[in-house]
């Protein structure tokens, strides 16, 4: 009986998976699936003002837009050791930062 109640749950999860990669609008647990991130994380950040996200007519639910989704969690990207030795060789014969 387990098995089967895992297995329903592992269908219904994949279900989930397969819907959220076809749409555009995301709900917040969409969103919070999406990202990783918990919702309440996600909440915050939005009081914050500090992720791009949509407000119904009434301002009771979020909805986030997948493509501004993905751009946010990419927006803050870390060079590599050798980007900044190259950024650093380039800066040190010319004097000037690309």
């Amino acid at each position: 009986m387990n098995e089967i109640l895992e297995l329903k749950n592992e269908l219904q999860e994949l279900k989930n998976l397969t819907l959220l990669g076809a749409k555009k609008a995301l709900t917040m647990t969409d969103a919070a699936l999406l990202t990783g991130l918990s919702k309440s994380h996600l909440y915050k950040e939005c009081c914050k003002k500090n992720v791009p996200h949509w407000k119904s007519m009434g301002g009771k639910l979020t909805y986030f837009d997948k493509d501004e989704l993905n751009a946010w969690m990419l927006k803050n990207r870390v060079s590599t050791t050798t980007e900044i030795e190259q950024q650093a060789n380039v800066y040190v014969s010319t004097g000037k930062k690309r």
